[in-house]
């Protein structure tokens, strides 16, 4: 007996079981025929093509009786084939429901995926009649029964929080001590050896790289590469099965054995674009499923699209259906895989409206009144590549952002930059004058000095070009302005002094990162001394180019862990995770809350702050009666510093001295004394109270 659908529901969107069956509902606002496409077991046979009896509203929904979990099935959407016009449905290409939870198959970028004849004299005005399913991944139909126990979330404090950016494949694929059978998977992730070792570093969140269903660049697999960081998504409820290593539950154990160990999960989400680029990208499922509502399109001419993100097209979120998306896909990963927050990519992109980047944008509106969204942590890459996208300090409370700023500025001023120590003294104190406005804090600014996109932070001391040659484009890709200093020679040397500098400088950048206000994020393999060779780009590296290097966890010089631990401790010793700005403010004792320091001892002044050559920087933070004083030098000679007098204070005991060979110090300073404090080194003490 043919299979009938039954007239289903609206609501919610995608494939849902019930008690009868499982409901199936698409939007698309101009298709004139909807097909649910069921499959065989193997997904090779298409079995059943079933029209979706009802539109309601724009969304097409039927109900399909004695369903079953595991079910392959995609989508086949009939109406205009109009490039003008914005359209482009061709029923040909089997698609994928963009609210599918499971997606299995392997994508390989044949010319049948194209809605239009590749090659003809006029592709993106051609029509495709070849049909793809047989090569196409398929929906896979799933229920979502987890026993979590007693899950807790650890629910740390922004402002007490270490973030810890991550490549699940990346982060695991080299570790000896992981068994070979889950390296490069989530369930590494939870393996003894990768929760000791954050659990050492003090680190209170991973920030996972992207883990939704995405697609390897047809370009790329031409050059014998892949889109290794997974930054080409296509399925936004859906985890990337490379890094699953079994069923679905393998995300859940994961993040059940994190929080169990007192760490947070956060994702990277990329709702700025898709995978299927611009007009002359391939058909695999928004393009074909609605075109016109799902992608900014010229108003000129919509056969071509309005790229914010540099990678062919931008999702429009200005559209309610778009936005629905978005927002069910974030409290998908938020109520049912019980993740504790998002990093959003390109954020600008989603924010933008008709006349550019909106701060009351219908996403952030959105996500602040939602009950469950409004709850989780929301931090924004405040840039996208089109005009006025760079927004750093614009998103709302309730959010925070990187902070470029931060890593730029520590980078010329560890380089040996003269006129910087004005900006780097605001990133020191929590930059601000980016964040201070409408109530924002501290905890609003993400520090970083590396990040998945750019040098490690071995090679930021390494290198003084990026050396990308291994990515095939000629060294073209990837950003000049690494503000960057080798140290003396280019890349790996036996030169014991440089050796020895460049330790120093990667012990400063950290010393920097973990005693400022704001929230630090850590890059993956920088405690062990990893290194990408000078990649600075390593998007495409699926080797051991892109995977961390753990050998310098047993390398003498290489291993910064306790260091960090250490760092990390005396942060929060001293409550800079107090989340307020300093600005020099007289406490009741009588003590500033901050004051900047000469090298005399005594406070800056407006002079000494716009001394060219200045390279030093000296401060006290004075707000808990647990004084902290940094000594920052970055000139290549030492500078004599004179200890001053501090109400309430006997003495200065020295904690961190990064010219040290594992970077701590124990000498004491008192009143008046005079330090010579060495080039290039960083130096904090603890206040003794009398």
């Amino acid at each position: 007996m043919a299979r009938r659908l039954g007239v289903g529901r609206p609501y919610p969107l995608g494939a849902h079981f019930d008690p009868r069956g499982a409901n199936f509902a698409l939007f698309s606002a101009h298709a004139e025929k909807v097909e649910l496409c069921l499959f065989d077991a193997h997904g090779r046979r298409e079995t059943d093509r079933l029209a979706l009896p009802e539109n309601t509203n724009g969304v097409w929904h039927g109900h399909l009786a004695e369903a079953h979990p595991g079910l392959l099935y995609g989508y086949r959407v009939y109406g205009p084939y109009a490039p003008e016009q914005g359209h482009r449905f061709n029923p040909n290409k089997l698609l994928l429901d963009p609210y599918a939870r499971d997606i299995v198959g392997d994508l390989h970028l044949a010319d049948a995926h194209f809605g239009y004849r590749v090659g003809s004299a006029r592709a993106d005005r051609s029509f495709d009649r070849r049909d793809n399913a047989r090569v196409m991944p398929k929906c896979r139909l799933v229920e979502d029964s987890f026993q979590w126990d007693d899950d807790r979330r650890p629910r740390h404090a922004l402002c007490d929080s270490v973030i810890y950016e991550l490549h699940v494949k990346g982060f695991s694929q080299r570790h000896t001590g992981i068994p070979e059978a889950v390296r490069g998977t989530f369930a590494a992730l939870r393996t003894p050896e990768v929760i000791d070792h954050l659990r050492h570093l003090g680190v209170t969140a991973v920030e996972l790289m992207p883990v939704h269903w995405a697609v390897d660049d047809r370009h790329l697999i031409e050059r014998g590469l892949r889109n290794f960081w997974g930054y080409n998504t296509i399925g936004y409820f859906a985890p990337d099965r490379r890094l699953l290593g079994g069923d679905l539950s393998e995300f859940k154990r994961t993040v059940a054995a994190l929080h169990l160990a007192g760490i947070e999960v956060i994702l990277d989400v990329v709702y700025n674009h898709t995978a299927e680029g611009n007009e002359l990208g391939p058909t695999l499922s928004f393009r074909g499923i609605d075109n016109r509502s799902y992608y900014w399109l010229s108003s000129d001419d919509p056969r071509h699209y309005m790229d914010f993100t540099g990678v062919g097209n931008s999702l429009r979120l200005t559209h309610p259906y778009v936005l629905r998306l978005v927002t069910d896909s974030l409290r998908y990963w938020v109520e049912v895989m019980h993740v504790d927050g998002f990093r959003f990519d390109l954020a600008t992109t989603l924010t933008r409206g008709p006349n550019g980047f909106d701060p009351n944008s219908s996403f952030l509106d959105a996500l602040s009144q939602d009950p469950v969204l409004s709850q989780v942590k929301l931090i924004a890459e405040p840039w996208d590549v089109g005009e006025g996208g760079y927004r750093l300090g614009a998103f709302p409370p309730g959010w925070s952002e990187w902070n470029d700023r931060f890593r730029n500025d520590l980078r010329r001023f560890w380089r040996g930059d003269s006129g910087v120590i004005g900006a780097v003294a605001a990133r020191i104190a929590g930059s601000a004058d980016i964040f201070r406005h409408d109530n924002r804090r501290p905890s609003a600014s993400i520090n970083f000095v590396t990040a998945h996109d750019g040098f490690t932070l071995t090679d930021l001391v390494s290198y003084n070009a990026k050396h990308n040659e291994a990515n095939h484009e000629n060294n073209n890709d990837g950003t000049n302005d690494n503000l960057s200093w080798n140290c003396g020679a280019e890349g790996p040397t036996d030169d014991a002094e440089i050796a020895a500098l460049r330790n120093r400088q990667r012990r400063n950048f950290l010393a920097s990162l973990l005693l400022s206000l704001g929230v630090p994020m850590l890059l993956a393999g920088d405690a062990m001394g990893n290194s990408q060779n000078g990649n600075n780009n390593a998007y495409c590296q699926d080797n051991e180019i892109g995977w961390v290097d753990w050998s310098g966890l047993w390398q003498p010089g290489s291993d910064l862990t306790t260091f960090i631990r250490r760092l990390i401790d005396l942060r929060h010793d001293r409550h800079l995770t107090r989340d307020r700005f300093l600005d020099g403010k007289v406490t009741p004792d009588g003590r500033k809350d901050m004051t900047w320091l000469h090298p005399d001892g005594g406070e800056m002044t407006e002079a000494d702050w716009n001394a060219p050559d200045a390279r030093f920087l000296a401060a006290v933070f004075d707000a808990t009666r647990q004084p902290l004083m940094l000594l920052m030098n970055g000139h290549a000679e030492p500078v004599a510093f004179t200890v001053p007098e501090t109400p309430g204070i006997k003495a200065w005991r020295m904690r961190i001295n990064t010219s040290a060979d594992n970077g701590f110090g124990d000498a004491v300073l008192t009143a008046s004394a005079q330090y010579m404090v060495p080039p290039r080194t960083l130096i904090a003490l603890v206040g003794e109270e009398s």
